[in-house]
C-alpha cells in the first residue's frame, strides 16, 4: 500500500506522487510516516524530505509550511522547495562556508535572521547530498 504525496509551493506543485513512506522535517525533529497513519497536522521546518519509493530513496529540499497526513494522503504546503536530482557536494560545501561566514559578520537582527536562513539552507542540501550518494 503506498501514501500519496503532494508538495505545494506558492507557485507551482513540486510533488504530485505514491511512496511507500516519507520522512519529513518537522518544527520538533523528523517525523516518519507509513499507511495508515494517525490523522496529523504539524510545521515543518526548513530541511530535507525523504520520500521512498519502493527502494530508492529521493530527496526534497521544504523551505518551511505545514503538512497534514489523512487517510493515506500526505497534503504539504510550503514556502518554497527544491527538487534535487544531483548535487554538486564540493559547491554545496562551498556554500555552508559562505553562509557561517556571513552569518558570524552579521551585525544586525535582521542580517542575523537572513543569515540563519541561507545557513540552514546549506545545511539542507548538503543533508539531500547525503541522500542521494547513499
Amino acid at each position: 500500500m503506498t501514501i500519496k504525496i503532494k508538495v505545494i509551493a506558492p507557485d507551482k506543485v513540486v510533488w504530485d506522487a505514491s511512496a511507500e513512506e516519507i520522512i519529513l522535517p518537522s518544527s520538533t525533529g523528523q517525523l516518519g510516516v507509513l499507511t495508515n497513519h494517525i490523522p496529523l497536522l504539524t510545521a515543518l521546518d526548513i530541511g530535507v524530505m525523504r520520500v521512498r519509493i519502493n527502494t530508492e530513496w529521493k530527496p526534497i529540499i521544504l523551505l518551511g509550511g505545514f503538512a497534514e497526513v489523512k487517510n493515506n494522503i500526505i497534503t504539504i504546503l510550503v514556502n518554497g522547495a527544491e527538487n534535487i536530482l544531483e548535487i554538486d557536494i564540493d559547491e554545496a560545501k562551498d556554500n555552508l562556508e559562505k553562509a557561517i561566514k556571513l552569518l558570524e559578520e552579521a551585525t544586525s537582527n535582521k542580517e542575523k535572521i537572513e543569515a540563519t536562513q541561507i545557513l540552514r539552507k546549506a545545511k539542507a542540501k548538503i543533508q539531500a547530498a547525503n541522500v542521494l550518494n547513499n
